[in-house]
């Protein structure tokens, strides 16, 4: 157990010290340097960053107990995202570039009104605030938890173990924020990106190494030949992502986090240049098309793994999978590669929500006299602010019916699909007035609700009775297409009087494509069509 805590707590205080050490020199004491990283990072850093925040214990605890509990499925939320991040390269990141937008908000305003604005950066600051930053901590608490045995390490209970965890992420991220804001953030996820690399690989490896007895290969083939079903990608309408769902709501979706969440797109938004942005984003998606290996196959491993005594709850098979196959020696560092994966979505969540609540509320409406050093001052005040009430509030989660949980994540849908739909027809649309864009938001919240909040009287509406009983993703798509067809009405016949104008470029950074940006978009959606024909019946699952 001593090498376990020397382990965890060394490579944890080398990433941080290294992180400062590398990024001391750097201004922050601007806005655009605290939460933009002076416009400075460079492809692997950006694409480090975005793979460490999308990371979490949710995905790695999560996908692979549908793993364990459905097929290969799941891997639509990481493979697709690879085709997602390719059209944000070409589409989102030139227009955000050109214009020089801080935050997703400042393009709605552009495009639509000061009104609207305001109205997408409170769902964002909601979203973030009531629903992200809580449950990071908290997910982040139950796979520290169950993994490595915090309750019985240090003899305490559930809720007081869950505590531990919740106050140990949110006292590193207060140590993050105050110390450099986003640029150290992205140099951290960088360095933890290697560990995650070495460490996510390290438990299928392993898995298949106990099955084998020595032979991983041998262990692999055990696995296929015995549950050849469990490696279809290719999912039924039972099965987590029905494979229709990617070219409906999944796609939304996947265009959504990668290209408008501001948690994301942040890291973009910070790049040197468009060259640099569009590398970060094409080595990303290369990237995800690796995630199956090590959120999903170790979940089909516990599977075989565990058959003679299965699991109750199949969201415990990876942490049963890490405490059965991993050996002693490589814990502490398991350990902090998974707290920098948690921490790196939390420090995501806590920056993007600080950017937000300062650039479009702070400085325009309660100090517009602020000087870019005070504006970075209470931007540090507001995420300590945010992290207390965070740690505040993730535990009581725990003591919450058991449906909460996934009713926070179902949640998002109220905020993420609508604000896309926005964005993306404000890109390729001119005409749709303001107004147009309101009625879309409220009636795509208040349609969404009524399809997945239960209420006495729904089946008897025969629409309605459909619709919420199809799987939501679905129903986003369906609704985003009624939201498209009403906005474009709109605009034929009672367009704006906004002569909104995406080319001009306010060369805020130079916006050069990078020249290989076509041929690298190529080879991964190659790549993509293969990993789905290797995982289905005309691959491994045959």
């Amino acid at each position: 157990m001593l090498l376990t805590i020397v382990s965890f707590v060394g490579f944890t205080a080398l990433v941080l010290g290294l992180s400062y050490y590398l990024t001391r020199k750097n201004d922050t004491s601007s806005q655009e340097g605290y939460f933009l990283a002076g416009r400075g990072l460079t492809g692997w850093v950006i694409a480090a960053s975005l793979l460490l925040t999308n990371l979490s214990t949710e995905q790695m605890v999560g996908l692979n107990g549908q793993g364990y509990m459905f097929n290969m499925s799941g891997m639509g939320y990481e493979v697709g995202a690879s085709l997602a991040l390719i059209i944000v390269a070409f589409l989102f990141l030139p227009r955000y570039l050109k214009k020089g937008y801080a935050t997703i908000p400042d393009f709605i305003g552009e495009r639509y009104d000061a009104t609207t604005k305001q109205i997408v950066n409170f769902l964002f600051l909601a979203g973030y605030v009531l629903i992200l930053l809580p449950t990071v901590l908290y997910s982040g608490a139950i796979g520290m938890g169950g993994i490595f045995d915090i309750m019985g390490t240090f003899n305490v209970d559930y809720m007081t173990a869950i505590i531990i965890v919740v106050v140990a992420i949110g006292i590193l991220g207060v140590i993050y924020s105050l110390a450099g804001g986003l640029r150290i953030m992205a140099v951290a996820d960088t360095l933890n990106g290697v560990g995650l690399i070495i460490g996510g690989l390290m438990i299928p490896i392993f898995a298949l190494l106990y099955v084998g007895n020595g032979d991983m290969l041998g262990g692999l083939q055990t696995v296929i030949d015995a549950h050849p079903e469990k490696f279809n990608a290719i999912g039924k309408a039972g099965d987590p992502v029905p494979f229709l769902t990617m070219f409906t709501g999944m796609f939304l979706v996947n265009l959504f986090y990668w290209g408008c969440n501001q948690t994301i797109i942040q890291r973009a938004l910070a790049a040197k240049n468009l060259k640099e942005g569009q590398k970060g984003l094409l080595f990303a998606a290369v990237f995800k098309l690796f995630g199956p290996l090590y959120l999903i196959i170790p979940g089909i491993v516990a599977f075989h793994i565990f058959q003679d005594n299965p699991l109750k709850i199949g969201d415990m098979a990876y942490p049963m999978l890490v405490n059965k196959v991993l050996p002693f020696y490589l814990t502490g560092f398991f350990a902090a590669v998974l707290f920098g994966a948690i921490l790196s979505s939390f420090n995501a969540a806590l920056n993007s929500t600080s950017a937000l609540f300062m650039l479009n509320v702070y400085k325009p409406y309660i100090k517009p006299d602020a000087t870019d050093k005070q504006v970075v001052i209470a931007g540090k005040v507001v995420a300590v602010i945010l992290v207390v009430f965070s740690m505040c509030v993730a535990p009581l989660i725990a003591k919450a019916p058991s449906g909460l949980f996934n009713y926070l994540q179902m949640v998002n849908g109220f905020y993420n699909v609508p604000i896309f739909t926005l964005i993306i027809f404000g890109m390729l649309n001119r005409t749709a007035p303001a107004w147009s864009a309101k009625v879309t938001l409220v009636f795509f919240i208040i349609a969404y609700g009524l399809t997945q909040i239960p209420f006495a009287g729904k089946e008897a509406l025969p629409l309605l009775g459909w619709l919420s009983s199809i799987h939501f993703l679905h129903v986003m798509a369906i609704l985003f297409v009624i939201a498209i067809v009403f906005m474009y009405l709109c605009g034929k016949f009672a367009p704006t009087k906004n002569n909104y104008d995406d080319s001009q470029d306010l060369h805020v950074v130079d916006t050069t494509p990078w020249n290989k940006a076509v041929v690298m978009s190529v080879a991964v959606v190659l790549c993509v069509f293969a990993v789905y024909v290797i995982f289905s019946k005309f691959g491994i699952a045959a």
